[in-house]
C-alpha cells in the first residue's frame, strides 16, 4: 500500500490530468534521454563529436588557450559560478530564506528540497560512472570529482528551472511567465557552455547534466502543483504551497 503523501499526489494529479501527463512526459524523456547518452559514453561513441567541440573552443595552433579575448576567459569563469556551490548555495539560501520570511512555507521547503536532493543525485551520478576529465586542454577551473555528467549544468538547471517554474505558476501575466522562463534556460544553458569552455567537462557530460536537471526539475513543478491545490489561495495569489 502506498503512503497517503504518495497516495494523496497521486490522486490529485489525477484531477489535473493534462499538467500531470506533460509533466510526466517531461520528466520521462528527460531521464530517457539522459540514459541514451550515458550509454552512448559508455561505449565512447560521442568522443568524436566531443573533441571536435572541446578543441574548436581553443585557438587555433594552441589548445592551452580558450577562444577569445582575455575578457571573454573572464566572462566564462564568471558564467560557470552560475552552478557552483557557493553562488548556487547562496540563491538557495537567499529564496528559500524570502519565500520562508514570506509565509509561503511549503514553496520554501519544495524549492530547498529540490536544490539539495538534486546535489545527492549529482554526486551519486558521477560515482558511478568515474568518466575522467577531459585531458586534451588545459582547465582554466579547479576540479575534483568525476567529469560525468556535469555537475554545474546539472544544478543549474535544477535550481533555476525549479525556481523559474515556481515564480511564473504565482505570475498573472503571460510575458513575464515567458521572461521569467526564458532567463531560467538561458542561466542554465550559458553554466553548460562556459564548462566545456573552461575546458573541464566534455561537452556530452553537459548535455546529460542538463538533461538529469530538467528531468528532476519537472518532478519538483509536479510537487509543486499538488502543494498548491492543497493550500487555500490567499488573496491576489501567490506562489504555491503559501500556507504552511
Amino acid at each position: 500500500m502506498a503512503p497517503p503523501l504518495v497516495t494523496s499526489w497521486l490522486s490529485r494529479l489525477r484531477n489535473r490530468p493534462v499538467a500531470a501527463f506533460a509533466l510526466g512526459a517531461l520528466a520521462g524523456a528527460a531521464f530517457l534521454a539522459f540514459g541514451a547518452v550515458a550509454d552512448e559514453v559508455s561505449e565512447r561513441e560521442t568522443y568524436a563529436l566531443d573533441r571536435a567541440i572541446l578543441l574548436a573552443m581553443r585557438s587555433p595552433g594552441d589548445v592551452s588557450d580558450p577562444i577569445g579575448p582575455p575578457w571573454l576567459e573572464e566572462v566564462g569563469r564568471d558564467l560557470t559560478a552560475l552552478g557552483g556551490h557557493a553562488l548556487g548555495g547562496l540563491f538557495t539560501l537567499a529564496a528559500g530564506g524570502y519565500l520562508w520570511l514570506a509565509g509561503r512555507h511549503r514553496t520554501a521547503v519544495l524549492l530547498v528540497g529540490s536544490i539539495a536532493s538534486g546535489e545527492l543525485l549529482s554526486n551519486a551520478l558521477k560515482a558511478v560512472f568515474q568518466r575522467p576529465r577531459p585531458d586534451l586542454v588545459a582547465h582554466y577551473s579547479i576540479v575534483q570529482t568525476s567529469s560525468f555528467p556535469s555537475g554545474h549544468s546539472m544544478m543549474a538547471a535544477i535550481a533555476y528551472l525549479t525556481a523559474g517554474a515556481l515564480i511564473a505558476r504565482a505570475e498573472p501575466k503571460r510575458r513575464v511567465k515567458v521572461f521569467v522562463m526564458v532567463l531560467a534556460v538561458l542561466l542554465t544553458v550559458l553554466t553548460g557552455v562556459s564548462r566545456v569552455y573552461l575546458g573541464v567537462h566534455w561537452p556530452s557530460d553537459v548535455v546529460a547534466g542538463w538533461l538529469a536537471g530538467a528531468g528532476w526539475a519537472a518532478v519538483c513543478w509536479s510537487l509543486a502543483g499538488v502543494l498548491q491545490s492543497r493550500s487555500p489561495k490567499p488573496p491576489g495569489g501567490v506562489l504555491p504551497g503559501s500556507r504552511a
